[in-house]
């Protein structure tokens, strides 16, 4: 089967080299316009379509996928499915209607509808998650399920490490319903209505530490928000990032202490270590080099 494949981030590359592995022939990728990066600021393309222009695959990069230009270059590659795998844009009617879209959302559906399910989760502290495909209608992931795969979820798990187990477990089920399209025996499930919740698109209030919460809760946290957000606190006055972080045994009083090359944070259930974090305008860096250059109190600031 020929098919259209439309993602951009790194975690849809591995479900775009599965199809390309598979029998099915990928006639043309669409991806997000390319974007200015670096002090050049020269535009350069999105990992899918890195990965494209590797294969050889053409690409259409549009403002947007609906728009009546996007739907003829679509319509002359004579494909026979869309498969959507982390795009970032609404399909509207006029794509849904034309062609069989099949979608990879990164969640147990009907759990962790929406833009953030990785994050969410994480942020939840979820004991199970997994990856979907799904038949794609009007809704916001509200679509069929094709079929739901569990992914072992570690405890040192962050977003990053967590969405390329997903976009790895993906590709073979995306390939399946692939397989099963073409013979014309897909089959698929409405979504029950118990258990459904949204995951609502990461934004700055999600992002600042409150040693208020438990230990485990921060760390559950700072790995949702790693490796690209990173969650905040401030430390003498300034906004630092935090990306590793993990309860400890060590004694905790209230605020930020050195104990022995490491920072403890005291939260409401014991002490959170900062394993890793990094200071406004330097690289991140692990808390005992961080520690062997600063002179300040670590005093604990809002």
């Amino acid at each position: 089967m020929r098919v259209l494949f439309a993602g951009s981030p790194a975690p849809a590359v591995p479900v775009l080299d599965a199809l390309l592995a598979s029998r099915h022939e990928v006639a043309l990728v669409i991806t997000r316009e390319d974007r200015p990066k670096g002090r050049s600021r020269t535009p350069v393309p999105t990992p899918v379509g890195e990965a494209a222009d590797a294969a050889g695959i053409p690409t259409l990069k549009p403002a947007s996928i609906n728009a009546p230009e996007s739907l003829a270059v679509m319509r002359d590659a004579d494909a026979g499915a869309l498969v959507v795998a982390a795009f970032g844009q609404i399909l509207r009617d006029e794509v849904l209607g034309g062609w069989p879209c099949i979608n990879v959302h990164y969640s147990l559906l009907p759990a962790y509808r929406g833009a953030a399910p990785v994050e969410r989760a994480l942020m939840d502290g979820a004991d199970e998650v997994g990856t979907t495909i799904m038949v794609m209608d009007q809704g916001l992931d509200t679509g069929p399920v094709v079929e739901s795969v569990v992914v072992p979820l570690a405890r040192d798990d962050d977003a990053g490490s967590l969405l390329m187990k997903m976009a790895q477990a993906s590709g073979p089920a995306l390939v399946r319903a692939l397989d099963a399209l073409e013979a014309g025996a897909l089959v698929s499930t409405p979504q029950p209505d118990e258990g459904v919740t949204i995951a609502a698109k990461i934004t700055d209030e999600d992002r600042p530490i409150d040693p208020r919460r438990t230990a485990k809760q921060i760390q559950d946290q700072v790995r949702a928000l790693s490796p690209h957000v990173g969650a905040t606190i401030g430390i003498d006055g300034q906004q630092f990032k935090v990306w590793r972080a993990k309860p400890t045994n060590a004694a905790a009083v209230p605020g930020l202490v050195r104990d022995s090359g490491r920072i403890i944070l005291g939260t409401a259930s014991g002490g959170l270590e900062i394993v890793e974090l990094q200071p406004p305008g330097k690289a991140r860096m692990h808390a005992d080099a961080f520690l062997r250059g600063y002179r300040g109190d670590l005093a604990l600031t809002t």
